[in-house]
C-alpha cells in the first residue's frame, strides 16, 4: 500500500499552487495542495460512516467559479465523497461479487469488499455557492455545442485539479478530477469520475459546464457511461486505461441537462437577493 501511494505521488508530481483568473464578472480559482493527513482522513471517514476513504484524498484542493455578486459553483473532494453511496446498492454488490470472484487468489480481495461502495462512485456535479443570492437550476433541452468548442481559439487560462484517487489494491483505479479552460468568449469545465475494475467493468461519470460571455446562464450536462469488460472484446486493452479514448466505446446510461440561471438584475444593475446556504448537488 505504501509503495503504491509513493508511486502515485511520484507520478502526479504534487506541488502546492493557487491560480486566479478573471473572466468578465467571474473569478476562477484553482487551488492545489498536499494529500490530507492520515489522522484527518480517519476523522473524516468516521464522520461519513465509511470504513475507508481513497488512498489519495486532496481535501483542500478546489476549483471555484465565483461571480462578483458572490454566487457561483465549486468542485471539491469532500462534497464529491458525500455523494458516494456508503450502503452499497444491488448494482454495486453484484459488481463487487464479480470482482471478488475474478480475484479469488488475491490476498486483498476479501479485504476490499466491504458493506460500502468500495469503488467510490460519485454522481457529484459541483457545490453551489449561494451567498446573498443563488443560481436557479432548471431542466433544459439545450445542449453544450461541443463542435463549437473544437474551434481553434486562444486558451487564456487552463488548470487541472485532482480531487481523489485510489488504485483499488492494484486491481484498477477510481479517480475524480476537474479541469477548466477559459477562452476569450467562454469557459468550459469538465469534472470526470473514472472507474476501472480490472477484468470487470469501466464507468465514467462526466459533468460538463459551459458559459458564454454575456449570457445569463451556464449549461451543465451530466452523463454516465458504463460497460463490462466482457462487452469490450473488440476494443484494444491499451485503451482501457485512457478515459479520453475508452469513453466513446462505453454504453451511455444516463444524460441530464440543466441551466444554471443567473439571478435577475434589477434596474440599478444589482442582482436580486435571497439568503440561501451553500449546498452540494
Amino acid at each position: 500500500m505504501l509503495s503504491n501511494l509513493s508511486n502515485m505521488m511520484l507520478h502526479h508530481g504534487f506541488k502546492s499552487s493557487k491560480q486566479d483568473f478573471t473572466f468578465g464578472p467571474w473569478k476562477v480559482t484553482a487551488a492545489k495542495t498536499h494529500i490530507m493527513k492520515s489522522k484527518d482522513i480517519e476523522r473524516l471517514a468516521e464522520e461519513m460512516g465509511m470504513p475507508a476513504l481513497p488512498e489519495m484524498l486532496f481535501g483542500d484542493n478546489v476549483l471555484r467559479i465565483q461571480h462578483t455578486d458572490g454566487y457561483g459553483i465549486e468542485f471539491n473532494a469532500i462534497d464529491a465523497l458525500k455523494r458516494v453511496n456508503n450502503l452499497a446498492d444491488n448494482v454495486k454488490v453484484a459488481c463487487s461479487q464479480e470482482w471478488l470472484e475474478s480475484r479469488a487468489d488475491s490476498e486483498h480481495s476479501k479485504e476490499v469488499v466491504k458493506p460500502y461502495d468500495w469503488t467510490y462512485t460519485t454522481d457529484y456535479r459541483g457545490t453551489m455557492i449561494e451567498a446573498d443570492m443563488q443560481m436557479r437550476v432548471a431542466e433544459t433541452t439545450e445542449r453544450i455545442d461541443l463542435e463549437k468548442l473544437k474551434a481553434r481559439e486562444q486558451i487564456m487560462f487552463f488548470d487541472d485539479v485532482l480531487l481523489f484517487e485510489d488504485e483499488l489494491h492494484d486491481h484498477g483505479v477510481s479517480t475524480i478530477s476537474v479541469k477548466i479552460r477559459v477562452m476569450p468568449t467562454s469557459f468550459f469545465l469538465l469534472l470526470r469520475f473514472f472507474l476501472r475494475v480490472d477484468g470487470v467493468m469501466i464507468r465514467i461519470n462526466d459533468t460538463r459546464l459551459f458559459h458564454e460571455a454575456g449570457s445569463n446562464y451556464l449549461l451543465r450536462e451530466f452523463s454516465t457511461r458504463e460497460s463490462k469488460i466482457a462487452d469490450l472484446k473488440n476494443v484494444p486493452a491499451s485503451l482501457h486505461t485512457d478515459p479520453n479514448e475508452i469513453a466513446q466505446y462505453l454504453d451511455l446510461k444516463l444524460t441530464e441537462c440543466e441551466k444554471l440561471e443567473l439571478p435577475p438584475v434589477d434596474n440599478n444593475g444589482d442582482s436580486a437577493a435571497g439568503n440561501q446556504e451553500t449546498s452540494a448537488q
